[in-house]
């Protein structure tokens, strides 16, 4: 081993072992591989940041682009509209909703197509009477079958594209992973229909995603008697209320009610003010503060909504800025004028001071805020809304010009008229032009951790290349194969590459895994499609943990998963993509 393979190798060990870990997001962990092998010399310094213009990411950034495009246009309210509606046995209703997101996922990003459905998954456990863990996570895993049958159905299918130059062929076109990705989605589907998802633990008993909050035990009157020193003073100038202890959800003056009142309301003799406080903090903040309990035992959810004030579930999305932060560093009253009520983790309440609770993705957080500015604060903060969403059943006008364009990009590409990414950005253009996207729409709609984990990870990988990393990994796999037959050696590929992308973002295991596998065909002397392809299946295979993508991570909170709640239908499916997706790439794509 060289010093070079032995400084790449040290490199990628800390990087996986930083990935799994995940204090640091993984978009940091990949830049911060990339300039160590820059600074070490492994890839010149002028090509260190050539990964950002790669063909891959560009595409990758115009398809987030036009799913957001999708689902301004309505079409998918539409659909999503129609399932709402879908009465029958429960495996029906499994199959509509498995099947629906595995043909949005087809052509969307699939982390949105499993946000748009999920909604309307609670709403089918609620109307079944049933936990939503026993419809969540079989949606998650659909996403990621649908995501396999088209190149633009997941990201590690465009950077394989790319990957299939080296190999002096012209990069797969639209539809080429279409033959093995539907036979294997349409199994995986199959099989979570006709009784995988009887694996699924049943988690949270049969409470209704909105009764996973118990906060009225928490719920507190207290009376600003006359003669106090706080009266005349704006709430915001309160410090003990200030700094977080307690949370005022709504202030009740004679006949009237002011849930979620402004921060620059001032108080009045005789206010009775409705805190939502630990009982341990309840008397020495009333003592601070000059105020006197009262103790009504008739509050409840009422108190904390109007006409105008609505409360909110929301999960927290994978990129959401919410991660790691507490209730007293995003200081969302003074900042969104939205009071965080409770965080549930794993479909469980924390019980735990907010402003010590570190917040993670899939966390379920409790949020009251004003009705017209709720949703902007969501789409600010990075959460998905658990409520249905008031549909966009979308103007004709609308949905014509959003599918005429998407569709038109995809024909341009598929019969190799115009290069994908130039195709896909000209579609996303089109749609600013044609007013289905505003310019903040389209910054907004790009997941900006993932082009820059992708921007970052393929000059890493091309290092693995360049320093024979990449042989001698493949070496090492020869020498242990032996002398079995080169179909072996492929599953031993997919079986890799599906374990890798349980612990690991899918996109860097593909970077991580085509030059192995490239390096494993010329040894053997084989085509490299099958083993391309086999990469291909298995990093869209991440069904054993939630940290492997985010859909997964994703519905964690809501459907009250355990991290080891996943491999329970996860490692049945994933034998079922081995014994499906083998022979038929091998089928179709011969050695």
């Amino acid at each position: 081993m060289t010093v070079e393979q032995a400084i790449i190798f040290a490199t990628l060990l800390i990087t996986l072992f930083l990935f799994i870990h995940g204090r640091l997001r993984y978009d940091v962990v990949a830049v911060l591989a990339l300039l160590v092998v820059a600074g070490t010399g492994l890839i010149p310094v002028e090509r260190a940041f050539l990964g950002f213009g790669n063909p891959a990411v560009v595409t990758v950034a115009a398809i987030f682009v036009m799913s957001q495009g999708l689902q301004n246009s309505g079409v998918i309210d539409r659909l999503g509209r129609a399932l709402r509606k879908l009465d029958g046995h429960i495996t029906w209703q499994m199959a509509a909703l498995v099947g629906m997101v595995m043909l949005l996922s087809a052509f969307m990003n699939n982390v949105g197509a499993l946000a748009l459905l999920l909604p309307v998954a609670i709403q089918m456990a609620r109307r079944n009477n049933l936990p939503p863990s026993i419809f969540l996570m079989p949606l998650a895993f659909g996403s990621l079958l649908g995501g396999m049958t088209t190149l633009i159905g997941t990201p590690p299918n465009i950077i394989l594209a790319s990957y299939r130059v080296q190999t002096g062929a012209p990069p797969f076109g639209m539809f080429d992973f279409t033959p093995v990705g539907l036979s294997v989605a349409v199994a995986g589907v199959l099989f979570i229909v006709a009784g995988g998802w009887r694996l699924i633990p049943l988690r949270r008993g049969r409470r209704a995603a909105n009764e996973i909050f118990e906060i009225e035990q928490y719920l507190t009157e207290v009376r600003v008697p006359p003669g106090s020193k706080l009266i005349g003073r704006q709430l915001r100038e309160i410090s003990s209320l200030r700094r977080g202890e307690a949370v005022i959800v709504d202030i009740i003056r004679g006949d009237a009610r002011y849930p979620a009142p402004s921060r620059y309301m001032a108080l009045e003799a005789g206010d009775i003010l409705v805190l939502k406080v630990d009982t341990n903090d309840l008397e020495e903040l009333a003592a601070q503060a000059g105020l006197e309990l009262v103790g009504s035992q008739q509050l409840g959810r009422a108190n904390l909504r109007s006409e105008d004030v609505a409360l909110m579930e929301a999960v927290i999305m994978p990129n959401s800025s919410m991660i790691g932060e507490t209730a007293r560093s995003l200081d969302l009253r003074r900042r969104f004028g939205v009071n965080l009520l409770a965080i549930a983790r794993a479909g469980a309440q924390l019980q735990a001071r907010l402003d010590h609770i570190h917040l993670h993705a899939g966390d379920v957080v409790l949020l009251q805020a004003h009705v017209d500015t709720l949703q902007e604060v969501l789409a600010t903060l990075g959460c998905l809304p658990l409520a249905e969403r008031s549909l966009r059943i979308g103007r004709p006008r609308r949905v014509f010009w959003t599918v005429g364009i998407f569709g038109g990009a995809i024909l341009l590409a598929a019969f190799n008229l115009v290069p994908v990414q130039l195709a896909f950005v000209a579609a996303a253009l089109g749609l600013v032009f044609a007013s289905m996207l505003t310019l903040r729409e389209v910054y907004d709609a790009i997941d900006w951790p993932v082009i820059i984990l992708l921007g970052a990870m393929i000059p890493v990988g091309e290092a693995l290349e360049t320093t024979g990393g990449a042989q001698l990994i493949a070496d090492s796999l020869l020498r242990l194969s032996g002398h079995l037959p080169a179909a072996v050696t492929l599953g031993i590929v997919l079986v890799a590459t599906m374990t890798l992308s349980d612990v690991i973002n899918n996109a860097a295991t593909v970077v991580l895994m085509a030059p192995i596998a490239l390096r494993l065909a010329a040894a053997l002397g084989v085509s490299a499609d099958p083993f391309l392809m086999a990469v291909a299946v298995g990093a869209s295979c991440a069904f054993l943990t939630p940290i492997g993508h985010q859909s997964n991570t994703l519905v964690m909170g809501p459907g009250g998963y355990h991290f080891g709640d996943y491999w329970r239908l996860g490692l049945p499916l994933e034998i079922v993509v081995v014994a499906v997706g083998l022979p038929v790439i091998l089928l179709v794509w011969p050695l």
